[in-house]
């Protein structure tokens, strides 16, 4: 590892003008294209995500965006791939066009040389995103576990909301708990009704005309809990001036989604070891997909090079397009190949690399005939 960042290095140190002018461009593409697609990755998914917790949840503003900010390194892992082939693509078929290319052939220089100073990058991208799915995103996913663990816990209340409710469902889907909160004023929580279906064939009513909300769990003031059976025969009443009822939401399952994240690669090793984890050949593609998915940056450079290479007919950049076809089609086969593996029809290695292995045939053929035939 040490010879070979020491080469990596060396490469860098020693660039040649062709080398830096391509470099130029391929960088400032490539910074472009991470941005254009976090930010459409965060428009379609995690605002929408935020709006949920929010409104169904009850949790606050501040820790919502927080959790959204440390979500940021797991993001940037998805998009350094996609960041690089969009600018390996539009920097390559902006030469074309230019005839750019053309002229750099005419005099000696091959497809091999001109594309050698965006192989380096891709691959010094990949070891950047493989260094950050290891280190910077289990980090972040362990601390944004516990802040969504503290605000769930809590069951906050928006600031000045009134009329809020939200509720929380068993597994099967049936409903577990119903809040219903008249108006939340300075932290304090005024005619709150709690319907609590959480044990099988009893059901508690909560009403207190006060409250507020604890991590230790819901504060009720001046109040009553009713206890009832489904039919509706009361079993108990019970008053009082104060009572503290823990409502803390279960978010084991919600948590182990993000169990892969939460390690890096040693660490969710000797998560494996374990006999008693569920879902084993789930955690082992995602074991597998810590290595895939930063080498898919040098795969869809094998695959955009000879794509962004324009022929002489054509007079348009078409490299936004194949790029967006080219990231369309891997997802496609990523995500199909990732619910065979899931539901148990492919190995997990196989799964995890199978988008890599398909990508990397299709363009070893397209490289090798655009090499060796004149464009």
């Amino acid at each position: 590892m040490k010879n070979f960042i020491k080469t990596l290095i060396y490469q860098l140190k020693h660039l040649k003008r062709l080398d830096k002018y391509i470099l130029k461009q391929v960088i400032e593409m490539f910074i472009m294209g991470v941005l254009v697609f976090t930010s459409i990755i965060f428009a379609s998914d995690t605002f929408i995500t935020l709006i949920k917790q929010i409104s169904m949840y009850g949790i606050p503003f501040k820790y919502a965006i927080l959790m959204i900010i440390l979500h940021l390194p797991e993001v940037f892992v998805m998009t350094i791939p996609m960041g690089v082939l969009l600018a390996t693509v539009m920097t390559l078929n902006g030469l074309s066009l230019s005839s750019e290319i053309t002229v750099m052939r005419a005099c000696g220089i091959g497809l091999n040389r001109i594309a050698k100073p965006i192989f380096i990058f891709a691959i010094v991208m990949a070891c950047i995103s493989f260094v950050i799915n290891e280190t910077v995103v289990p980090f972040s996913t362990r601390l944004s576990a516990k802040l969504a663990g503290v605000a769930f816990s809590q069951k906050n209340v928006p600031e000045g909301k009134q009329n809020f409710t939200f509720k929380e469902t068993k597994e099967s889907g049936l409903l577990k708990r119903l809040f219903y909160v008249g108006d939340c004023t300075d932290g304090e929580l005024h005619n709150i009704t709690v319907l609590d279906a959480a044990k099988e064939g009893t059901i508690q009513i909560v009403q207190a005309r006060e409250g507020a909300t604890t991590p230790g769990g819901w504060i009720f003031e001046k109040g009553a809990i009713y206890t009832v059976t489904d039919s509706g025969k009361t079993l108990d009443t019970t008053l009082f001036e104060a009572t503290n009822v823990k409502f803390g939401m279960d978010l084991t399952k919600e948590l182990d989604k993000n169990l892969a994240n939460q390690h890096n690669f040693i660490q969710l090793c000797g998560v494996l070891s374990k006999s008693d984890i569920p879902d084993k050949h789930v955690l082992k593609i995602s074991l597998f997909d810590k290595i895939a998915l930063p080498l898919t940056t040098i795969v869809l450079v094998l695959i955009g090079v000879p794509l962004a290479i324009t022929p002489p007919r054509v007079r348009y950049n078409r490299g936004f397009l194949f790029s967006i076809l080219i990231i369309f089609a891997y997802y496609l086969i990523r995500a199909l190949s990732i619910s065979f593996g899931e539901a148990g029809s492919l190995p997990p290695v196989l799964a995890a690399f199978m988008p890599d292995i398909i990508l990397t045939l299709a363009g070893t053929a397209l490289y090798y005939r655009k090499v060796y035939t004149i464009c």
